[in-house]
């Protein structure tokens, strides 16, 4: 899959180079990209805006834009980074406003901003469950319905949000992240019906392990850092064995090349996986019985 998606995007940035130069073209579609300052989201803003879309980096911090500036500035790409943080209301608001009246229209969503809670679930609070909460699925819905009338008066647009492989199984010591991209595949599917009528898609990309910042980003629940907690060595055992995944792991500009490959497409699939480990991983749980899967994964992220 990954080499197939390499060589349309290698089309398609050949076939829009001409139009790249005109980022003000009333024909250039509109994208807005969540959590661009690094990672998925990051390697997302730039492909698109490489293969002609008019993009829209969003962060929620803009001390975090140097990188990504410094690279628009050397490619002259169409991209404008945009303070946006989807767990306020006013800045989602504010930011979705803004890019509507600028450009007249929202043709592609990318829902990336996230981040993992770490922690065996008897040891999390409730705070820290209602913040991860608050990003990973609040903040994509919030985002979402700010844009979708802008979509729907368009009779046009798509929405991609960025799920997980861990959005159809569990693991443990990841229980509070992995039940909001459960959370994010059912609200997907279920809004899938809703839009359809009015012309917009929506898609699920699905990435497995993939090297970017995301364990330097992760949160430890504050009781699963006590050494007295009786679930610490599991939860020692796992954040060792997701450290060694990761560096079998995909590169992030795999997860923005399937994500261009969905928004290019004119009748895209509701599910995309990005990532080989993830693939096998769901074959073997379609293929096997659940207690054969629980104990495969057990074996590996906990012996």
């Amino acid at each position: 899959m990954a080499g197939s998606v390499a060589y349309l995007s290698t089309i398609m940035y050949r076939m829009s180079s001409n139009t790249m130069a005109s980022s003000s073209s009333s024909n250039q579609k509109v994208a807005v990209v969540t959590g661009s300052s690094t990672g998925i989201g990051y390697e997302t803003s730039l492909i698109l805006a490489r293969n002609g879309f008019l993009t829209y980096a969003t962060m929620r911090n803009l001390n975090k834009s140097e990188s990504i500036e410094s690279i628009i500035t050397k490619e002259n790409l169409p991209i404008h980074i945009k303070q946006l943080d989807v767990t306020d209301d006013t800045s989602v608001k504010n930011a979705v406003e803004a890019i509507s009246s600028e450009t007249g229209r929202i043709d592609l969503l990318v829902n990336n901003a996230g981040y993992g809670l770490n922690g065996a679930f008897e040891d999390l609070a409730m705070d820290e469950i209602k913040a991860q909460y608050e990003t990973n699925l609040f903040g994509l819905i919030r985002t979402t319905q700010a844009v979708l009338p802008i979509m729907r008066r368009q009779k046009s647009g798509t929405v991609i949000n960025i799920s997980s492989g861990v959005g159809r199984f569990g693991l443990p010591g990841s229980s509070a992240y992995v039940s909001t991209k459960f959370a994010v595949e059912g609200l997907s599917e279920s809004m899938s019906y809703e839009l359809e009528p009015f012309g917009i898609k929506v898609v699920l990309v699905e990435p497995g392990v993939i090297k970017t910042n995301f364990v330097d980003g992760m949160v430890i629940a504050r009781k699963s850092q006590d050494p007295k907690s009786p679930y610490s060595q599991i939860i020692q055992k796992m954040v060792t064995g997701l450290e060694e995944m990761m560096k079998n792991g995909s590169s992030p500009d795999l997860v923005a090349k399937v994500v261009l490959n969905a928004a290019i497409n004119e009748n895209p699939s509701l599910r995309y996986l990005a990532g080989n480990d993830v693939e096998q991983l769901l074959e073997s749980k379609r293929m096997m019985p659940d207690e054969e899967f629980y104990k495969m994964m057990k074996q590996n992220l906990m012996m």
